[in-house]
């Protein structure tokens, strides 16, 4: 006689394993995630970066600056946009080659800003948002110093010279590739802040720097004795925030930067430009 429990055991064993199936079709979302503020309305985006004149500094209490502003109106357009609260948690780092790797070894709900340069070899390491700003890097000396017409003459005209690269950046590369080319032996020196270097390369006939063109501008601005050797102008250069390969934040801070035609196309860009950099150097420096 057949056993009249065999097809409630099977039923029972059946819906189990659905039951196990759909949980697992059903898993949540990792924390941290864009896709877990979705879920739940809110999240937090953890933003570091490193403290620069015009682009994340403190006004008395208030921490702002170009990236800070438009970093805000991202939270606020997802608010707008998805319904999702975005609290940003604002952390600084001063060391430049920390900030890069804490965002590279972060988890999910990480983002970071230093004018950080798009390269295809970061991007290996890292995700970008879409640029959110031109740049150009200048070749500077102390005023006096006699102007460089011709790469090749980088050892005679800045002979005796030191140079004074922010360590870890593309500035100290292209340094060292000039160094090399036209001045083995050149010593480099370290400085841990581009305010830093402006102070000593004004200072004395002393160093030779590259520095973002907004640096030197604001530094002429108030008076400084510094010397533009254009002939080493790099000007193929954009800036972007960074995050964790692999980050959720990613496709939806590319939504924000294409929405309406464009933020940066928009007002509200070029106002926040031209409030914490100027016009014309707002102007120099917007795609």
């Amino acid at each position: 006689m057949p056993d009249s429990k065999m097809p409630f055991i099977l039923i029972i064993t059946i819906l189990l394993i659905l039951s196990a199936c759909e949980r697992n079709t059903t898993a949540e979302p990792e924390s941290g995630s864009w896709a877990a503020a979705l879920k739940n309305g809110s999240g937090q985006l953890t933003a570091f970066y490193v403290p620069a004149g015009g682009f994340a500094w403190h006004d008395g209490e208030r921490l702002t600056g170009v990236t800070v502003d438009i970093l805000r109106k991202f939270a606020g357009w997802a608010e707008d946009h998805y319904g999702v609260a975005v609290d940003l948690d604002f952390r600084a780092e001063d060391d430049f080659r920390t900030f890069m790797q804490t965002v590279v070894d972060a988890g999910e709900g990480v983002i970071g800003f230093a004018n950080v340069t798009i390269t295809e070899e970061r991007k290996e390491i890292m995700q970008f948002s879409p640029p959110y700003m031109h740049n150009i890097a200048v070749l500077i000396s102390h005023d006096s110093r006699p102007a460089l017409e011709r790469l090749e003459d980088f050892g005679v005209v800045f002979s005796g010279l030191t140079a004074l690269a922010f360590e870890g950046t593309l500035h100290e590369t292209r340094l060292r590739k000039l160094a090399g080319d036209w001045y083995p032996g050149m010593p480099v020196e370290y400085a841990h802040s581009n305010a830093e270097i402006i102070e000593k390369t004004a200072s004395g006939d002393t160093y030779v720097a590259y520095v973002d063109v907004y640096n030197y501008w604001r530094a002429i601005e108030a008076g400084a004795p510094l010397k533009r050797h254009t002939i080493g102008d790099e000007a193929a250069e954009q800036f972007g925030y960074i995050l964790p390969h692999g980050s959720d934040w990613g496709p939806v801070l590319h939504e924000f930067f294409a929405h309406d035609g464009g933020f940066l196309n928009s007002e509200t860009y070029r106002s926040i430009m031209e409030e914490h950099l100027g016009p014309g150097l707002a102007e120099l420096l917007i795609p």
